[in-house]
């Protein structure tokens, strides 16, 4: 019975979403920013007016920062290819997803985005059309582009752009998790660079995981990961040639030389991080029960984790995650990508590094740990706005101090900008619905 309330709770999202979306026809719409007085004021914001930012630009490029909103503007880019558990669903069927995003951009990091799905799937092409977008974005977030081009289009347009370029599947979800990570250890009392991790599920978000704990300090000959054809491995020779990405997992990770499939994975892991197929029984008690002890479960495929939380915890897990709201600790892309973007926005960044996805993290568990960590609090959730301005700082002076931002600000000055930008985007949403811009819910 159990199991039946959930999955019925886990469909009410998509049933109140069949009826919310025709009746708002959508999530997003342009709003002005600066005043219009009188018809003559569109006489200063255009023509003959703008001739004069127009002309500053040409002789000085930098100045469209200073002019225009283009420091606030950030492409969301997707052909659809893998879109949530749906798949390749193409560029029309991803735009819902695409504009729930750039929402999410705006109420939580006051950011303005804006969905991009083209109707291509070759990653050249997806290529040029980001280069040919980039002179009106600050940032570029792709979303929803299957691997393995999806690392590909990553790195050549972090090479050839002087904006930050991020695929949220790889740096968003690399990122929450390893914060969740390094709080939930804490929790155990147990050091990043002492346990074995098990990573479930070889994909574009796992192999980003697998790159971040290693730079924060995890043990790459204690890491194991698993795809469909069982442990990565230096025998996997299937993988050489036509996954160079994993191949290069299995040459750096799992010098014990583990083989086998996910229960061997698991056996005497302290932790085990499981990206990979719905579930649930993707993950057996039985597995968990044979973890190291006070283990670590993060299940987070969805809508259903690769094991139920409840189900770890009986096997003997100390704390458990998933990628869902209606349970403890859930690990949400949603908790990074706001932040991020406002950080680096906000010093003008020419690119996300690594370093800056990390130092968010370290933010993020820092908040939670002074919020007071529990087995059940490893994590915020989306509510907690003062997290969002911590991360945003954090990115914003790891920018600095790598060389990578256009203007030096201080602490402070991050705080006060991520405070007002994301502060402004929920008092706008509120005076939008109290004063009827925004028709309220159909049937409330």
């Amino acid at each position: 019975m159990e199991e039946e309330k959930l999955l019925a709770r886990a469909k009410e999202p998509e049933r109140l979403a069949m009826r919310y979306h025709p009746f708002y026809r959508g999530k997003l719409a342009t709003s002005l920013k600066a005043p219009i007085r009188t018809y003559e004021d569109l006489s200063i914001w255009y023509t003959p007016g703008v001739a004069g930012p127009c002309k500053a630009i040409c002789k000085d490029e930098g100045k469209v920062f200073e002019y225009t909103n283009k420091g606030n503007f950030v492409a969301i880019v997707s052909d659809g290819s893998r879109v949530l558990g749906l798949g390749d669903i193409g560029p029309e069927a991803a735009l819902p997803v695409m504009e729930g995003k750039a929402m999410i951009f705006k109420y939580l990091g006051g950011v303005d985005a804006f969905p991009i799905c083209l109707d291509t799937k070759d990653p050249d092409e997806i290529i040029t059309a980001v280069r040919w977008l980039a002179p009106t974005f600050g940032g570029i977030n792709l979303e929803d582009i299957a691997k393995p081009k999806c690392f590909y289009i990553l790195e050549r347009l972090r090479e050839e752009l002087d904006i930050p370029v991020w695929h949220d599947d790889q740096q968003g979800t690399a990122l929450v998790t390893l914060s969740a990570l390094i709080s939930a250890l804490k929790v155990v009392g147990k050091r990043l660079e002492d346990v074995e991790i098990a990573l479930i599920g070889a994909g574009a978000a796992n192999i980003s995981i697998a790159r971040y704990i290693m730079l924060a300090g995890a043990n790459p000959d204690s890491i194991v990961m698993v795809d469909r054809g069982g442990i990565l491995h230096e025998g996997r020779m299937d993988l050489k040639d036509k996954e160079p990405v994993k191949w290069e997992m299995c040459r750096r990770t799992n010098k014990k030389g583990k083989r086998g499939g996910i229960r061997e994975a698991l056996k005497g892991a302290d932790v085990c991080i499981a990206l990979s197929r719905s579930g649930p029984g993707v993950i057996k008690k039985e597995w968990v029960s044979d973890m190291a002890e006070e283990a670590i479960v993060f299940a987070c495929a969805n809508p259903v984790p690769e094991i139920w939380p409840w189900e770890a915890k009986e096997a003997g897990a100390r704390i458990v995650a998933t990628g869902r709201s209606d349970f403890p600790n859930q690990v949400n892309n949603s908790l990074g990508f706001p932040a991020v973007f406002r950080g680096a926005l906000d010093v003008g960044a020419r690119k996300i590094t690594d370093e800056m996805c990390i130092a968010a993290s370290y933010a993020i568990s820092e908040y939670t740990e002074e919020k007071g960590l529990s087995e059940e609090y490893i994590i915020p959730n989306m509510g907690e706005a003062e997290m969002y301005i911590r991360e945003a700082v954090a990115v914003g002076m790891k920018a600095i101090q790598q060389g990578v931002a256009r203007m030096r600000k201080s602490p402070q000055e991050l705080r006060e900008s991520a405070s007002s930008m994301i502060k402004n985007a929920h008092k706008v949403l509120k005076l939008h619905m109290e004063e009827g811009i925004i028709s309220p819910l159909p049937g409330l």
